[in-house]
């Protein structure tokens, strides 16, 4: 699979990402047989970085994946996972938790050091210990050869900028989540730029946007506008009616931009990482393409309040 840099920070991912979100059974029962089979399938497949963390399942898609991983060599896999973040409402950035989240993942997945820690969801808690607490001590534990490279995840852009404003020389990269797809590119219009004049790295995951690009029955959590569900119907029926499974087009798109590094998607089923690499290997419709963003303008970047109202 294609790789592209994370940045300056060394680290070279596939552009399509295993997110292991999934295997902590955040949306439905797993077979056991059949999440370390997506596991294994998505590393043969050259979708070799791994993203999970411990509020995934509080613990078990981490659990998971250190059983997962098991004989397979250290080098052959990218292993990121994050801290702060651990249940719905407990959130917990001290410089005392980071030492202790780090060991404890560590611990359940089976490895002395991470490639990647990301602080997970800052714009639930008051900035400035962010920029004042939780970056320091990453920085500490990078120096001392525990994680490879360091950064945070955020869905609001006012919040990016504003930790960027702080951390842009202590960190190596981002993620965005639902904000590079075929509905909302607000992670390329509003921060992509910033991060490249700085070399830092950028990872976008939920290509999918949390089921609103598939032809899947749309879940009743899903924050997202009635005008925005109601272009995504219209959207995917215009792919059926072309013959394409419209996430395969947003699959495509999200993974499409030069200066994200990679895209993180996630199932316990091999038979989607399979199918996922197979789209990727295809072209893509651009004149499909066009006619979906038509439909989508209207509602283009149209999103939902996430975290403090402060940090939106």
């Amino acid at each position: 699979m294609e790789t592209r840099p994370l940045g300056k920070s060394g680290l070279e991912l596939p552009i399509l990402s295993f997110g292991a979100s999934s295997l902590g059974a955040e949306f439905r029962a797993i077979d056991l047989n059949e999440a370390f089979g997506a596991v294994h399938t998505a590393i043969d497949l050259g979708m070799n970085f791994i993203d999970t963390s411990p509020y995934y399942g509080r613990g078990m898609s981490e659990v998971m994946l250190g059983q997962a991983l098991k004989g397979i060599d250290r080098s052959k896999y990218i292993l990121g996972t994050k801290l702060g973040r651990y249940t719905n409402s407990h959130f917990d950035f001290s410089a005392k938790r980071v030492d202790e989240s780090l060991e404890i993942s560590m611990h359940r997945m089976g490895t002395d050091y991470l490639d990647l820690i990301l602080l997970h969801d800052v714009e639930f808690v008051k900035l400035p210990q962010i920029w004042e607490e939780t970056i320091p001590a990453l920085v500490k534990a990078k120096a001392e050869g525990k994680v490879r490279a360091i950064g945070f995840s955020c869905y609001p852009m006012a919040c990016f900028n504003t930790v960027l404003d702080h951390v842009e020389d202590d960190i190596d990269c981002v993620l965005s989540y639902n904000q590079y797809t075929l509905q909302n590119t607000a992670f390329a219009d509003n921060l992509l730029p910033r991060l490249e004049k700085k070399g830092l790295g950028a990872i976008n995951a939920g290509p999918f946007s949390a089921r609103l690009l598939t032809n899947a029955e749309l879940p009743v959590w899903l924050k997202e506008p009635e005008e925005v569900k109601a272009a995504a119907r219209a959207a995917a029926k215009l792919c059926d009616d072309n013959g394409v499974d419209i996430a395969q087009l947003a699959l495509q798109f999200s993974c499409g931009h030069d200066y994200i590094a990679s895209t993180v998607a996630g199932s316990a089923n091999p038979k989607n990482v399979e199918k996922w690499a197979k789209w990727l290997a295809e072209p893509i419709d651009q004149d499909l393409l066009k006619q979906v963003q038509e439909i989508f303008a209207p509602v283009k970047n149209i999103g939902h309040v996430e975290g403090l109202p402060e940090n939106n």
